[in-house]
C-alpha cells in the first residue's frame, strides 16, 4: 500500500469537493425558498402563524446540525420511507437553512422604518403586494451581508454529512488519510480547500456590511 499522495488521491478530493459544493447549493437554494416562507410567516398578521414560524426557527436554531441530520435520516427510516444519504442530507440542510435565513430575513423586514408599511397601507396596497413590491426588496438588501455570512456556515456544515454515510470533502479526507497514513498532510489539504472556498465569501460579506453601513450614514 502506497503512503504517498498521488493524483488519484487528489481526484478523490475533487470528487468530494464536487459533492460539498452541490450540497451547499441545494441546501442554500432550498433554504432560500423555505426561509422566505418562514420570514413571511414570522411577520404575518395572524398570531398563530407567527408562533408556528417562531417554534420552527427555535427548534432548528437551538439544536446542533449534526443531530438534525441524524434525526432526518434515521427518523424517516423508522416510518418505512426509503431515503438515501444524499436526500437525507439535502433535506436536513434545507430545513436548517430555512430556519436561519428566515430569521435573518425577518430581522431585515423588521429593521425597516414603520413609515414604509404605513405609507403602503395609506395607498391601499394589501399585505402580499406590499411585501413583494415594497418591503422585501429593501429587507433583502439590509440582510444581504448576514445572508452571505450564513452561506459560509452552511458550506462548513456539509462536513457533518458523514454522520449518515455520505462522502463529501471532509469524509474524503478521512478516507485518503486512512489510505496514506498521513492525516496531518491530508487534513491540511482539506482545511486549505475549505479556506479557499470560505474566505472569499467572508470577505464579500464584510465588504457588503461596510457598504451598507456607509449608505446608512
Amino acid at each position: 500500500m502506497s503512503t504517498t499522495l498521488t493524483w488519484s488521491h487528489f481526484a478523490l478530493f475533487m470528487q468530494g469537493l464536487q459533492w460539498t459544493l452541490l450540497l451547499t447549493i441545494i441546501g442554500f437554494a432550498g433554504g432560500a425558498i423555505g426561509g422566505l416562507l418562514v420570514a413571511l410567516a414570522r411577520t404575518a398578521p395572524q398570531a398563530i402563524i407567527r408562533r408556528a414560524a417562531w417554534a420552527f426557527i427555535e427548534i432548528f436554531r437551538g439544536t446542533p446540525l449534526l443531530m438534525q441530520l441524524f434525526v432526518v435520516y434515521y427518523g424517516i427510516a423508522l416510518l418505512d420511507i426509503p431515503l438515501n444519504p444524499w436526500a437525507a442530507v439535502a433535506v436536513g440542510l434545507t430545513f436548517h437553512a430555512s430556519a436561519f435565513l428566515g430569521e435573518i430575513w425577518r430581522g431585515g423586514i423588521e429593521s425597516l422604518p414603520g413609515g414604509q408599511t404605513e405609507a403602503a397601507k395609506a395607498l391601499g396596497i394589501h399585505w402580499w403586494p406590499r411585501m413583494t413590491s415594497v418591503i422585501l426588496p429593501q429587507a433583502f438588501k439590509v440582510a444581504l451581508p448576514a445572508t452571505v455570512g450564513f452561506s459560509v456556515q452552511l458550506l462548513k456544515g456539509t462536513s457533518l454529512a458523514a454522520i449518515v454515510g455520505f462522502t463529501e470533502l471532509a469524509r474524503t479526507g478521512t478516507i485518503v488519510a486512512n489510505l496514506t497514513y498521513k492525516p496531518l498532510l491530508v487534513y491540511t489539504i482539506v482545511g486549505g480547500i475549505y479556506f479557499l472556498l470560505c474566505w472569499p465569501l467572508s470577505v464579500c460579506g464584510r465588504r457588503l456590511e461596510k457598504r451598507l453601513a456607509g449608505s446608512v450614514r
